[in-house]
């Protein structure tokens, strides 16, 4: 049997908190415009997303804001700023949807993940996503124990 090609798939940051925060509609991979120190640190995998949103300007064009990536500890006087807005590369369409969900029904766009696809380029996972309250939150959080307790039930064999 033939072995499997290995690919370079490689996730760098990983927003696990916004499905727990926001309803996750639909998703787009985007590009990043990313300096050369940016990409160093990357690959270093310490930068976080956690906090940060994508937000789409006058000109239509989708920034990345609050994104953290570290300075790269060998960059000297040509590191990057850690938290500077980073410009997404997106279609023409993605972006009218974006802004459209945004203007229109009052949505978020959130990143999900950060990572190197195949080819090894810097992607990121965006979608547009609405906010939960907190009873959503509640709920979300009684279906996980449930299907946690099922599983070990399952495991078991009770």
């Amino acid at each position: 049997m033939a072995e499997k090609p290995k690919t370079n798939f490689k996730i760098v940051a990983d927003n696990r908190k916004a499905r727990y925060h926001y309803e996750i509609g639909e998703s787009f991979e985007a590009g990043i415009a990313l300096t050369g120190t940016e990409v160093k640190s990357l690959r270093t995998g310490r930068s976080t997303i956690a906090e940060a949103y994508a937000s789409v300007d006058k000109n239509g064009e989708v920034w990345l804001v609050n994104a953290n990536i570290p300075e790269y500890f060998a960059g000297n006087r040509f590191n990057h700023e850690p938290k500077r807005p980073r410009k997404l590369l997106l279609k023409h369409r993605e972006i009218v949807k974006l802004a459209r969900g945004v203007e229109r029904e009052g949505m978020t766009i959130v990143p999900l993940k950060l990572y190197f696809n195949d080819r090894g380029r810097a992607k990121i996972e965006i979608a547009l996503a609405r906010g939960k309250q907190a009873h959503d939150k509640r709920e979300t959080e009684k279906q996980r124990d449930w299907n946690r307790e099922k599983s070990r039930l399952l495991k078991r064999g009770d």
